[in-house]
């Protein structure tokens, strides 16, 4: 029986446990991998002590840290189920269930799917949605990123340097994101942006050779060996099918980070806190931790 699990290890949850074992709280972390979206991430620009640092550096530097506190950490076991049972709470994982008197959700957000014909087929075969983790391999090669926002950027940026030709298909007028990544991508001569199209097939043999766009009512082929997808992300909640969310599927919390139900907090892009930022994330998770010490201090059980 633990005083608290935590769900996820990105930078809500990788703080809120440093917090909690600060606190001396007996707790456990259940998640699918360490770092999160920070680990996809390229140059980080703008975390608050580092004038210029990597994700998959920052998210090293994050673990790091935790591991000082020798903290109980289940990798590759993301949670299924949570529910409130009483004044327990029981999540159950695909490798066991486990009960404690609080949790924080810190689940965050994953990457949303074109669904278009090809997608699927060549997932991991051409097609990618992380370029930090994929990006090398398509050293001197075609590629097409899709979307506009700072996502997608970031991931143009970083297959600047690789690639011999980057195209971006971006479904608005114009590219949205950061103005100072936008200058970039657009003073670069082997990128192409392409505006107001959209995705309708991606094609290939064995490996993505290509992709089809509509644009102005007509139908364009490109050659392309590689496409990132970068078209936004979506919140990582469906197990917790209990807890109120909003439209977006995003986990509704207060300023003090509680969920509709007692003694079950979130914090991080899994919530709907207005802006999703590495920062704001890891200082929603240590609000989160310190909620829940007062909730359990405040609490007989």
């Amino acid at each position: 029986m633990y005083d608290l699990i935590i769900i996820g290890a990105g930078p809500a949850g990788i703080t809120a446990a440093i917090y909690a074992a600060r606190k001396r709280m007996n707790f456990m972390v259940v998640t699918k991998d360490i770092g999160g979206q920070t680990a996809w991430s390229g140059d980080i620009e703008n975390y608050t002590g580092y004038q210029f640092i990597t994700g998959p550096d920052l998210t090293v530097k994050f673990e790091e840290h935790m591991r000082r506190y020798n903290i109980e950490v289940r990798e590759n076991e993301p949670a299924v189920e949570i529910k409130k049972i009483q004044d327990r709470v029981l999540v159950k994982t695909g490798k066991g269930e486990y009960e404690a008197y609080t949790a924080i959700i810190a689940s965050g957000k994953k990457s949303k799917e074109l669904g278009v014909p090809g997608e699927i087929e060549f997932k991991n075969r051409g097609l990618t949605y992380c370029a930090t983790c994929d990006g090398p391999l398509f050293a001197g090669k075609d590629v097409a990123v899709i979307g506009g926002g700072n996502s997608a950027l970031d991931a143009v940026l970083q297959l600047m340097n690789i690639a011999r030709s980057v195209y971006v298909i971006n479904i608005t007028p114009s590219l949205g994101g950061d103005a100072i990544m936008r200058e970039k991508v657009s003073s670069s001569n082997i990128v192409t942006v392409i505006n107001n199209a959209r995705v309708s097939v991606i094609s290939g043999d064995k490996m993505v050779s290509g992709l089809k766009i509509m644009r102005d009512g007509k139908e364009e082929a490109l050659s392309v060996q590689g496409v990132f997808v970068e078209v936004g992300l979506m919140p990582n909640s469906d197990f917790a099918q209990t807890i109120e969310k909003n439209e977006l599927g995003e986990i509704k919390i207060n300023n003090r980070n509680e969920t509709n139900l007692p003694g079950i907090f979130a914090a991080g892009d899994v919530t709907d806190v207005t802006e999703k930022q590495i920062v704001i994330a890891a200082g929603e998770g240590s609000k989160a931790a310190l909620g829940v010490f007062k909730y359990l201090a405040q609490h007989k059980f």
